[in-house]
This record gives structure tokens, sequence and C-alpha cells, in this order.
């Protein structure tokens, strides 16, 4: 997570995915190269790691061969999933300072629905909120035989209630600036 995200977003979307998803961990900075615990993680030999982050040479799982590739790729070892939770732009940064984390095999997905975010906009169509991403990451890994996902729709209910009561707290200030699109 990047510091800025860390500090500011306390109830974020990031935040949020951790306290639903068991293995999730959250770590705070830009620069993760030297980091004990993703050293460890990218050291472990029983650990294929990943970064969920679009570009032309991502795997994309939403395509029917995208879930065999990775399948083939893992060579039956556990997925670990690095996401960036930040701005757009901010990811960028995140990526520049963890080369190691960059240089990762990249998984992409098409998502099924557009961004669900109504307080805040999205820079392309195809771009979604951290919980949103995870939601669809899930879908195609189950889809793909690779993960269960039971429970789908417990992910977007949580971050539809995070976006109802920060509307709702900013139509009590009077926050223009946070009034949902139509």
């Amino acid at each position: 997570m990047h510091p800025k995200e860390h500090r500011r977003e306390r109830s974020g979307t990031g935040r949020m995915a951790c306290l639903h998803l068991a293995e999730a961990e959250i770590l705070s900075g830009i620069e993760f190269d030297d980091h004990p615990r993703v050293r460890a993680l990218l050291e472990d030999s029983s650990i294929y790691p990943f970064l969920l982050y679009p570009g032309p040479s991502s795997i994309d799982l939403s395509s029917p061969e995208g879930g065999s590739r990775l399948a083939d790729e893992t060579g039956g070892r556990r997925l670990a999933v690095f996401l960036v939770d930040a701005t757009w732009s901010c990811s960028k940064a995140v990526l520049r300072g963890s080369p190691r984390i960059a240089a990762l095999p990249r998984l992409g997905i098409t998502p099924l629905e557009r961004s669900r975010w109504v307080i805040k906009r999205q820079p392309r169509p195809e771009c979604l909120s951290t919980i949103e991403a995870i939601h669809e990451l899930l879908g195609a890994l189950e889809k793909a035989g690779l993960e269960s996902y039971p429970d789908k729709g417990r992910l977007l209910a949580a971050f539809a209630s995070m976006q109802a009561y920060q509307v709702a707290r900013a139509e009590e200030a009077g926050r223009a600036r946070y009034r949902t699109r139509k």
C-alpha cells in the first residue's frame, strides 16, 4: 500500500479487502525489494509470486486459455499475488521503487462490469478499485480451477456499504464534491 493511501484512507478498499481474506497482508511503503516479508515470499520455492497489474505481458485470466496458462506456469505451487493499493499514479511510483515486484509475471483481468465506485472516478473503463480487482481475480481463479471463491457477494457488499456510509456522511456535511454521480 502506498504510504499516502495508508495515511489517508483508513477505510479504503485495500484495508477492507484484507479484513475479508484469510492470508492477506498490508505492507506500507514505496520500496519493497528489501522488505523482509516480501523477500521471504519471493524466495520461497513453494510459492509462485505474481503481480496483479495490467499490461501487454499480463496473463489475462479472463480468457479461456489464461487459467490453463497460469496453472502450467505455477507447476502446482501456491500463488502469492501482489497488488498495489494506490491511485494509478502512485502505483507507478511503487513499481519504480520496487523493481523485483515490477519484474514479477503479471496477471490481468478483463472486468465483467465497470467499476462500482460512486464517489471516485476511474481513469479508464477497465480500471477498478482494489476490492473490485480482488473480487474479479478470485472469480477468474475459481473459474480456472485454481481457487475456491464461495461467498462472491461479500466483498462487493462491503464495498457498497462503505460507499453508502461515505456518501451519507458527505451529504450530512453538505460537501457537494462527494455527491454521487447520477
